[in-house]
């Protein structure tokens, strides 16, 4: 922390200083508090400015201080918001950029609010599974009226400050020297009455309009308990007075604090930040200049690649072996962006600025310059050894060269080459241009500051990157393959495709496993199972999903797959005759259909999948347990609000997972192996303790 108030004559300017984001922690709340006193008793200061230092007014609490005796200790944020709003004279907050939660709410309190037009405001607590737990349901209301203060406390969103100019919220909206604009506005309202929010009223709700507001929230929010507790918190700021609404408010707060949906939330959140963290590459090992990107392959997933570079302002040159393929991938990358016009979420001079950083090239000499180079061609071993051994020829020294292979030995493939520190699995997801997560596969010749370079572009690109080691899969995918194993497993037992999709979808998975599969193309991962049967011939399989492939039913694209698609359409029809060719092949086995619980279904799906991560953090093939939920959390679909399979077990208890396991293991038809409790899955559970 650095000097906190500033007298600009009869002004005095309190800055929050707390880098990277302001955030108030206990030594800026403590320092805050001193500088309004300090303010208060000088007969010389007539008015009070808050503001930000560097371009942030503040991201709200200090994470660091989460779950410490400093997040509680005195001065509270509470006990800051009230020494603000009961102050005697003037104060001004002076929001230079990011405003969010605490900060919000700090800035709600003061008499008056200035800003700079783009500064971003936001009360987000609800993608933490709470409530503003500071009065910002209650004062928000006043301040923009009822339906925005829904908008924006239910979604969590910013929005930014010229937009609210004109209303309670927003006083003034500056340009120029924005200090000195503070300090003069602030100058001026030492003459004027005070205003306090509190003391405003709520415009009288329409008829309807809470029923309304909730039956809207609860179909955006998909089952989620904290949306609808915004709206009960709003409300009470629109039936009650200001002092029982406060209350309420924090009774709300302090119900959804020790939920497990906000705990899930709040671990998803520190788990990503933590992802980017290896623990043996300091965060100021040096990094390579990353100034031009190569990407090998103008399909599905090269194109997606691309793109996340063109967006990023990286110049890309794009290899296809054949003319018609290059084009159809270039004009694929246009159109996608296109797309993203027609959303109003790109405007035409940025879509021209990307494509005008794209180069299309039919050699590899094309490569020579590419300070990064990832290859994105058909996942068989002998392919991508003829790209790396061409690579090892051209690519220029230094470069990057990453395989972006999703289930194949990176070790190996390093191996091609005579450079294989150089060499990095970066394992996108398709479609790369959406999808955040990005696998970082550490070979064990990886150079530290390749790893270190690449964690940093991931961020650069918009994407959360995990770490993970060489093994079949890496973390997703060969979790990927256990979960699902259960599910052609369950429904050689009597279930069906659209039972398991349904029990899935309604613990939280974005999409069941045989909707992703008719998504991503069912071929795909039959080319992967073909691979495991040569390499792991004793490994048991159920064949069902063989059986499906076989007819050419590999999903969307041929219009069947597990479901069937009308021309036109992704809506998935239950189709009979997946249900023959299952009833088939149980006759064939010997199985007897029964009917199956939809919480079987769930337990057999994320405990396999937690299993399989306890081994793979025991191998350390993942850094921490959280890694892996991030991995699920991102990339697979898995329910933000259950915080990914390892803390989702360790909600459920170690000990629990196990048992069912035991009992799960005595299913006549069940694979005893499998449900074998890794060493370390069985070792914390008999401990009592947790992976997280």
């Amino acid at each position: 922390m650095s000097q906190t108030l500033v007298r600009h004559g009869d002004v005095a300017v309190i800055t929050l200083d707390n880098p990277p984001v302001n955030g108030m922690g206990h030594a800026v709340r403590t320092a805050v508090a001193e500088s309004l006193r300090d303010a208060a008793a000088d007969p010389a200061i007539r008015a009070i400015v808050i503001t930000g230092a560097g371009h942030v007014f503040s991201g709200g609490a200090d994470i660091r201080e989460f779950n410490t005796p400093k997040a509680l200790a005195a001065p509270t944020l509470r006990d800051l918001i009230d020494s603000v709003e009961t102050s005697a004279k003037p104060v001004v907050s002076a929001i230079n950029g990011t405003c969010f939660g605490g900060g919000l709410e700090l800035s709600l309190a003061c008499h008056y609010r200035v800003a700079k037009a783009d500064a971003p405001l936001a009360l987000p607590e609800v993608k933490l599974g709470l409530v503003p737990g500071a009065g910002g349901t209650q004062r928000l209301p006043r301040a923009v009226g009822l339906q925005r203060a829904v908008d924006m406390i239910t979604a969590g969103n910013p929005v930014k400050a010229g937009e609210l100019e004109g209303t309670e919220l927003i006083d003034a909206v500056l340009s120029g020297d924005f200090t000195a604009g503070a300090v003069t506005f602030a100058r001026h309202a030492a003459g004027a009455p005070l205003k306090r929010l509190r003391d405003m009223p709520v415009e009288p709700p329409e008829d309807g309009f809470f029923a309304k507001a909730r039956s809207m929230v609860a179909a955006a929010s998909k089952g989620l308990a904290a949306p609808l507790a915004c709206v009960d918190a709003i409300e009470a700021a629109a039936t009650l007075p200001f002092d029982a609404g406060i209350k309420r408010e924090r009774e709300i707060f302090m119900r959804l604090i020790e939920s497990d949906e906000s705990k899930a939330l709040r671990h998803a959140f520190f788990a990503e930040r933590a992802s980017a963290r290896i623990p043996d590459v300091p965060s100021g090992t040096p990094t390579r200049r990353i100034e031009k990107a190569a990407v090998i392959g103008a399909g599905t997933m090269g194109g997606g690649i691309t793109m996340n570079f063109l967006s990023a302002g990286i110049p890309v040159t794009l290899l296809e072996v054949k003319q018609d393929a290059l084009d159809r991938g270039v004009a694929t990358i246009r159109r996608n962006y296109e797309a993203s016009m027609k959303r109003g979420k790109l405007t035409p001079e940025k879509l021209e600025r990307a494509m005008a950083l794209l180069t299309p090239t039919l050699t590899y000499d094309g490569l020579r310059d590419a300070d990064l180079v990832i290859e994105a061609v058909f996942e068989e071993m002998g392919v991508k050894e003829g790209v790396f051994r061409k690579l090892d020829e051209v690519a220029k020294p230094g470069a990057i060269l990453a395989t972006n292979t999703s289930t194949l030995d990176v070790d190996r493939i390093a191996g091609f080459t005579k450079r294989p520190a150089d060499v990095v699995g970066l394992h996108f997801f398709s479609p790369a241009n959406v999808m955040r997560l990005l696998e970082v596969v550490r070979g064990k010749a990886t150079a530290k500051d390749v790893m270190a370079t690449v964690m940093q572009l991931a961020k650069k690109i918009g994407k959360t990157a995990v770490v993970s080691g060489v093994c079949d899969g890496f973390i997703g995918n060969r979790m990927l393959e256990r979960y699902q194993r259960q599910c052609f497993y369950l429904l050689e037992e009597g279930a069906t495709p659209q039972q398991v999709d349904r029990a899935l979808e309604k613990f939280g998975f974005a999409m069941g496993l045989f909707r992703v599969g008719d998504l991503a193309g069912n071929d795909i991962g039959w080319a992967v199972r073909k691979r495991r049967y040569a390499e792991n011939p004793d490994v048991p399989y159920s064949k069902i999903a063989d059986r499906v492939c076989e007819l050419g039913r590999f999903g969307q694209k041929t219009g069947k797959g597990w479901y069937r698609y009308e021309p036109g359409k992704r809506d998935p029809i239950p189709d009979p005759e997946v249900e023959k060719i299952v009833a088939g092949y149980r006759k064939e086995m010997g199985i007897a259909a029964r009917a199956i619980p939809d919480e079987e279904i769930v337990e057999r799906c994320v405990f396999a999948l937690a299993n399989e991560g306890a081994r793979i953090l025991e191998e350390g093939i993942a850094q921490r347990a959280s890694d892996i939920d991030v991995v699920y959390l991102t990339g697979y679909g898995f329910p933000r609000s259950r915080g990914g399979p390892m803390f989702y077990a360790d909600t459920v208890g170690l000990a629990e997972v196990v048992k069912r396991m035991a009992q799960f293991a005595k299913n006549p038809h069940g694979d005893r192996a499998f449900w074998q409790p890794a060493p370390l899955l069985a070792r914390l559970a008999h401990e009592g303790k947790t992976f997280n």
